[in-house]
């Protein structure tokens, strides 16, 4: 696959000859072009060639396909493939800046995405993978290298957290990474895009992307208390219009989930170069970038509050608001993470 527009004779047949193309700024991951093709703009986005290319694409496509059954969907329409080249070709939508307040109408979108799909559709996607006894090990360590006593207690609520996160109830559609970037924000209303990593889980386990700080993420918002609540009163009630039930799940689990996963604590490189604090032994956690130990901080001070009232995490808790004092008391310039998003 080189930089050429694989757009072959199948996809001409179905969609006609494309006119002007244009690449767009993408992931390692895949290739994306802007195209003109009779009567409309369209996305075309090609995976590239690697270990788990075709699972990839599989994914994106078929997480599509389920999406795009809702009466008004939150996802650009596929509107052809060619598997063999792992292409997929979308409608193209203009991303605007968003307001201030963007965080209100993603979280309703987010709980729209999540409600197209149900117990019918188990095993058309993977199910979601929440933290394991890895994460367990690489939290504790690091609470070592802090010189953070570990209270009595802590590693049976981690492994207890596990289980329960196993057993979250749900068969939501979850995008798997959305992020800034992965959403548009159009004339129509929000868009999500880029799903390779779809799978189905208990939707709560994104709508705490909002108070954990993105997770999985190039990029981290935190808003404030206000607007959080209004964001996730927004997707309770999209959920509540679309299943005519609340959401099930522990929005305090599902955050201390994301503290301790490995895609917060281990080591990864992002589009803009940076990584995340690294599960590293302790002679090289020192080089943990700023914007690492930024985030962190900024989860560990989310896990400490919400966990404090939460019967089943008392001591990660505690443990949590201790590390997060023993951070800002070694690296005294971490900013806390910004409001705006990039």
């Amino acid at each position: 696959m080189g930089s050429r527009l694989p757009f072959g004779d199948e996809l001409r047949s179905e969609l006609g000859s494309p006119g002007r193309s244009r690449r767009l700024g993408s992931s390692p991951r895949s290739r994306v072009w802007r195209v003109e093709l009779p009567g409309a703009s369209a996305v075309v986005k090609q995976f590239v060639e690697g270990p788990d290319a075709a699972k990839r694409y599989t994914r994106e496509v078929t997480a599509l396909r389920l999406a795009g059954r809702a009466a008004s969907p939150v996802v650009p329409a596929l509107l052809a493939t060619d598997p063999g080249e792992r292409v997929v070709v979308l409608e193209h939508w203009e991303h605007q800046q968003p307001a201030g307040d963007w965080i209100v109408d993603y979280a309703a979108a987010l709980a729209q995405l999540h409600t197209t799909t149900g117990p019918q559709d188990v095993g058309v996607l993977p199910r979601w993978q929440g933290p394991g006894q890895d994460d367990v090990d690489a939290f504790l360590r690091l609470a070592a290298v802090l010189e953070a006593p570990v209270p009595p207690g802590v590693s049976e609520e981690l492994e207890a957290l596990i289980d329960r996160l196993d057993r979250a109830p749900g068969h939501a559609l979850l995008h798997g990474d959305p992020c800034p970037g992965n959403d548009l924000h159009t004339t129509a209303g929000v868009r999500f895009i880029d799903f390779e990593q779809a799978s189905l889980g208990s939707g709560v386990m994104e709508l705490a992307y909002l108070r954990i700080g993105f997770p999985t993420c190039w990029c981290v918002t935190s808003a404030n208390e206000p607007l959080l609540e209004r964001a996730e009163n927004a997707y309770r009630t999209a959920w509540r219009a679309a299943t005519g039930s609340e959401i099930q799940g522990d929005l305090t689990d599902a955050c201390a989930g994301w503290l301790i996963r490995g895609d917060a604590l281990v080591q990864r490189a992002h589009r803009d170069g940076t990584d995340h604090l690294a599960r590293v032994p302790r002679r090289d956690w020192k080089w943990g970038t700023a914007t690492a130990r930024q985030r962190l901080v900024h989860r560990l001070g989310v896990v400490g509050r919400m966990a404090a009232g939460h019967a089943s995490l008392q001591g990660v808790s505690s443990l949590s608001t201790d590390m997060r004092q023993r951070m800002l008391a070694r690296w005294s310039a971490i900013q806390p993470v910004p409001s705006e998003r990039p």
